[in-house]
C-alpha cells in the first residue's frame, strides 16, 4: 500500500475497509438484530399452519377455503417482496425493514379479534405485505456489512433464526392451540410482538454504509464504518492510513426504479436473474406446499390435532443442523455446489416423506426433508443478494423472493387438488420435482464465494 503521506495516495474504499475486518461485535448486533425480527416473521409463517389446521375443525371450512387462508398470505407476499426491494434501494435498508416489521406485526395482532374468514383472509394479506417485503431486505442488509470471507456464512446464520421462530410457532401449535377454542386466538395475539419490536430495529440498527455511499452521504458511511473498526480495534493511526486520498468511485449500475428492472434483466444480469428466478419458484412451491400442510396431511392420515402438532415439532427441529452444515459447507464447497446438493437432498426426503407408512418413517423422512430444505434456505438466501451491485442489490432479491411468493400462493391451492388425485404420494413426488428443477437451475448463478460484493 502507498505510503499515506505521499501525493499518490489512494484511500480505501467503503467495501474494503468492511471486508478487511474481523467479526465484532457491531456485526453480531446486526446479525442478532435483524436475526430476531427473521425469528418473528418465521413464527408468523408457521403459526397459519396450525392455526389452518384448527379452524378447519372449528369453523367447518371446506379445503378450498382453507387454502385460501394459507394463499393470500403470499399474494400480500408477492407484492410486498417487489416493492420492499424497489424501496430499500430508493429509502434504505433499516428504514424499509423496520416499517415492514410494524405492518404484519399490527396485522397479525389484529387477526386474533376476527368472526369470520372474510376479515381473517384480508389482514392475512396484509401480514403477506409486510413479511414479503422484509425478508429479502433484511438479507441483502446483513450482507452488506458482512466480511467477504465469511459473507455466505453469516446469511446462513441470519437463515437459521427462521428454524427459531418456527420452532417456537411449532410450540405455540403444540401447547397454545389444541389447550381451548380461542387458542389460535392468543396464538395471532403473540404474532404482534414484531410491532414492539419494530421500534427497537428503526433506532438500534446502523443504515447499511454500501447503500449510503452509492446515495453520496459519505459521512454517514463513514462513521458507521469507524464504529465497525473501533469494535475491531483499529488504532487511530491505521484508521487514518486506510482512509486518507482520494477514493475512487464506480459509476452505479442504476439511478431510477425503471433502471434497476431493466438492469435485471441486461446482458449481464439476465442470465443470474433466470437462473435466480426459477430457483426461487420451485423452491417456494415444494416448501410451502409442504409446510404449510404437514400439520393438516398429518390429521387426514389419522393422527388427532395434538400428535399431528408434536409430529411437526419434531420435524421442525431437524432444522437446526440443517442450517449449521450449509453454513460451514457454503465457504467450503462454495453457493452453487451447496445450494444444489441440498436441493437434491430434499428431492429425494420429499419421496421419501410421501410413501411413508410407520410413524418411525413419518418422522425420519420429515426430519430429512426438514434438514435439507432449510439448508437450501440458508445457501439461497446466501446467494441472492451477491448476484447484483448494491444500486440495484435490494430490487434484485426482492424481485426473485417476489417471484418466489407467486409459487407459494399456488402451491397450497394445489396441495388438495394433487392429494385428491393421488394423495400424498402423488403430492410428494411433484415437491421433488420441482427440487430437482431447482438443484439444476442453481448451476447458472455466479459464485462469489470470498469475493467483494460488487459497489456499482
Amino acid at each position: 500500500m502507498t505510503d499515506a503521506a505521499s501525493p499518490t495516495a489512494t484511500a480505501v474504499s467503503t467495501s474494503e475497509r468492511l471486508d478487511r475486518l474481523p467479526f465484532t461485535r457491531q456485526h453480531l448486533r446486526v446479525l442478532t438484530g435483524s436475526g430476531l425480527g427473521w425469528a418473528l416473521d418465521a413464527m408468523d409463517v408457521g403459526l397459519i399452519s396450525f392455526v389452518i389446521a384448527a379452524l378447519a375443525v372449528q369453523w367447518s371450512l371446506s379445503p378450498g377455503e382453507t387454502a385460501w387462508i394459507a394463499s393470500i398470505g403470499f399474494v400480500g407476499m408477492a407484492i410486498g417482496a417487489s416493492l420492499g426491494g424497489l424501496l430499500a434501494d430508493r429509502f434504505g435498508r433499516r428504514q424499509i425493514f423496520a416499517v415492514t416489521l410494524v405492518v404484519y406485526g399490527i396485522a397479525t395482532g389484529a387477526s386474533a379479534l376476527v368472526g369470520g374468514l372474510a376479515l381473517l383472509l384480508v389482514l392475512r394479506f396484509f401480514v403477506g405485505l409486510g413479511l414479503g417485503a422484509e425478508l429479502p431486505v433484511a438479507s441483502t442488509y446483513v450482507s452488506e456489512f458482512a466480511p467477504a470471507r465469511m459473507r455466505g456464512r453469516l446469511i446462513v446464520i441470519l437463515e437459521a433464526f427462521w428454524a427459531i421462530g418456527w420452532t417456537a410457532a411449532a410450540l405455540i401449535g403444540f401447547f397454545v392451540i389444541p389447550g381451548s377454542e380461542a387458542g389460535w386466538r392468543w396464538a395471532f395475539a403473540l404474532g404482534a410482538i414484531p410491532a414492539i419490536y419494530a421500534l427497537v430495529v428503526r433506532w438500534g440498527l446502523p443504515e447499511s454504509p454500501r447503500w449510503l455511499e452509492r446515495r453520496g452521504r459519505h459521512a454517514e458511511a463513514d462513521a458507521i464504518v469507524r464504529s465497525f473498526e473501533e469494535s475491531a480495534s483499529v488504532t487511530p493511526e491505521a484508521r487514518r492510513r486506510l482512509t486518507t486520498g482520494p477514493i475512487e468511485i464506480v459509476g452505479a449500475a442504476a439511478t431510477t426504479a425503471r433502471g434497476r428492472l431493466a438492469g435485471l434483466w441486461s446482458r449481464e444480469f439476465r442470465m443470474r436473474t433466470l437462473a435466480l428466478w426459477v430457483v426461487w419458484f420451485c423452491v417456494n412451491f415444494s416448501y410451502y406446499g409442504a409446510f404449510i400442510w404437514i400439520p393438516s396431511i398429518l390429521v387426514a392420515q389419522g393422527y388427532d390435532l395434538v400428535r399431528s402438532f408434536g409430529f411437526t415439532l419434531i420435524i421442525t427441529l431437524a432444522q437446526l443442523p440443517g442450517y449449521a452444515v450449509a453454513a460451514w459447507l457454503i465457504e467450503v464447497w462454495g453457493r452453487r455446489l451447496t445450494l444444489s446438493v441440498f436441493l437434491a437432498g430434499s428431492a429425494v426426503s420429499a419421496v421419501f416423506f410421501g410413501t411413508a407408512t410407520s410413524e418411525s418413517a413419518v418422522l425420519i423422512a420429515g426430519m430429512a426433508l426438514s434438514f435439507f430444505n432449510l439448508g437450501a434456505w440458508g445457501a439461497l438466501y446466501a446467494v441472492t443478494p451477491e448476484m447484483y451491485p448494491t444500486s440495484l442489490r435490494a430490487t434484485g432479491s426482492g424481485w426473485a423472493a417476489g417471484v418466489g411468493r407467486i409459487a407459494s400462493i399456488v402451491a397450497p391451492l394445489s396441495v388438495p387438488v394433487l392429494l385428491a388425485a393421488g394423495g400424498a404420494p402423488v403430492l410428494f413426488v411433484v415437491f421433488a420435482v420441482f427440487f430437482a428443477l431447482a438443484a439444476l437451475a442453481a448451476w447458472g448463478l455466479a459464485d462469489r464465494r470470498g469475493a467483494a460484493l460488487d459497489d456499482r
